[in-house]
C-alpha cells in the first residue's frame, strides 16, 4: 500500500512532500473506492422489488442478508473499475480526488480489496439468500468489469447503453431473493433500469464532456452536438416510461403503481422536453442545464420503486 508522502514513481515533488494519510484517509479512501452513492442507488432497486415480489414486507434476515451481499458485490465492481481507469481518473476532474489518482491505495491492494469483496458477497448470498441471487451478483460483477469497464467504455458510444445492463440486475436479484426464480416483472423492472440509464448517464456527461474528450472516452456528448444528445435522451425516456407502464398488466399491479408511474414518467419526459428544447441553437452548459436532468433521473427512479415497494402493501 502505498501512503501520500512517500517515494512513488511519478509523482511530484509537492506531492512527495504532502503529509502522511493517517488511518482514517486510508479507510475513507477504501470506502471511496466502492462508490457508495452507486450502491445507495442500487439498492434502491433491489429492497423495493422485494417487497413486489413478497406481495408484503419480506423476512428481515433475507433482507439484511440480500442488501450486505449485494453491497460487497457492487462495491467489489467499482473497486475493479477503479484500479482499470486509473490513468484517466487521474485526468478528469471528476474523478482525480479518488484513492488511486490521489496514492494513497496501491493498485494492488486495491485489487486485492476487491476480490475479497466479491468473494464475500458471493458467499453470503450463496448461503443466506440462495444461488440464483449468488449467480446474477457475480454475474453483473463480471459484466460490469470485462464488458463495460474493459471493453466498451472507451471504444464506443453505445458503451453506457450496453454497459448500463450490470446497474439492472439488482431488479432481478431482489426478486429471486424472495422467489427463487426469473419471471416477467423482474425482467420489466430490468428494463426500466436499462431504458433510463442512458438519459441519466449521458446528462452527467453533457456536464463533464471536456473530461471525457481529454482522456479520449468517447460518450455520446463527446462525439455528437447536445441537440443530438438530446434527441436520444427524449426517445430513450419515451421508451422507459412505456416500459415502466407495462408493469402494471403484466404483474397484475394494484391501482397505486401506475398512477405513481404516469406521474412520475410525465414530470420526467417534460423535463426531458425542455432539455431538448434548449440545446437548440447552443452547446452552452449553462444554457442546457443538463445537470437538472441527471437529479431528477436520480429521483424519478428512487420514487418509482418506492411505488413498487409500496402498491402491493396498498393493494392487499
Amino acid at each position: 500500500m502505498t501512503y501520500v508522502g512517500e517515494r512513488s514513481p511519478g509523482l511530484s515533488t509537492q506531492e512527495h512532500d504532502s503529509p502522511r494519510a493517517t488511518l482514517k484517509d486510508v479507510v475513507a479512501a477504501y470506502v471511496g473506492l466502492t462508490k457508495p452513492r452507486v450502491i445507495e442507488l442500487l439498492l434502491l432497486t433491489t429492497v423495493p422489488v422485494m417487497f413486489f415480489a413478497a406481495r408484503g414486507v419480506p423476512g428481515l434476515g433475507l433482507v439484511v442478508a440480500t442488501v450486505v451481499g449485494g453491497t460487497l458485490s457492487a462495491g467489489s465492481a467499482s473497486v475493479f473499475n477503479c484500479v482499470y481507469d486509473r490513468d484517466i481518473d487521474e485526468q478528469m476532474r471528476r474523478t482525480r480526488r479518488r484513492a488511486l489518482p490521489r496514492h494513497i491505495v496501491s493498485p494492488g491492494a486495491a485489487l486485492v480489496f476487491g476480490a475479497a469483496l466479491a468473494v464475500l458477497s458471493t458467499a453470503i448470498l450463496a448461503i443466506w439468500v440462495n444461488t440464483l441471487s449468488a449467480a446474477l451478483s457475480l454475474g453483473a460483477n463480471a459484466f460490469y468489469v470485462f464488458v463495460y469497464t474493459m471493453l466498451l467504455k472507451r471504444r464506443t458510444t453505445q458503451n453506457i447503453v450496453w454497459g448500463g445492463i450490470a446497474g439492472c440486475f439488482p431488479a432481478m436479484i431482489g426478486w429471486t431473493a424472495v422467489t427463487d426464480h426469473l419471471s416477467w416483472a423482474p425482467v420489466i423492472l430490468f428494463l426500466v433500469v436499462f431504458f433510463w440509464t442512458p438519459p441519466h448517464t449521458w446528462a452527467l456527461a453533457l456536464r463533464y464532456r471536456e473530461d471525457y474528450a481529454n482522456v479520449d472516452v468517447p460518450m455520446l456528448p463527446v462525439v455528437k452536438p447536445a441537440r443530438e444528445v438530446g434527441r436520444q435522451i427524449v426517445l430513450y425516456s419515451w421508451v422507459m416510461v412505456a416500459v415502466s407502464l407495462s408493469l402494471w398488466p403484466i404483474a397484475s399491479t394494484g391501482w397505486f403503481y401506475p398512477a405513481a408511474a404516469t406521474v412520475l414518467g410525465a414530470i420526467f419526459l417534460l423535463q426531458a422536453h425542455r432539455m431538448h428544447a434548449r440545446t437548440r441553437g447552443t452547446e452552452d452548459l449553462s444554457v442546457i442545464q443538463p445537470m437538472h436532468l441527471f437529479h431528477s433521473s436520480n429521483l424519478y427512479l428512487s420514487l418509482l420503486f418506492v411505488a413498487v415497494a409500496v402498491d402491493p402493501l396498498i393493494s392487499r
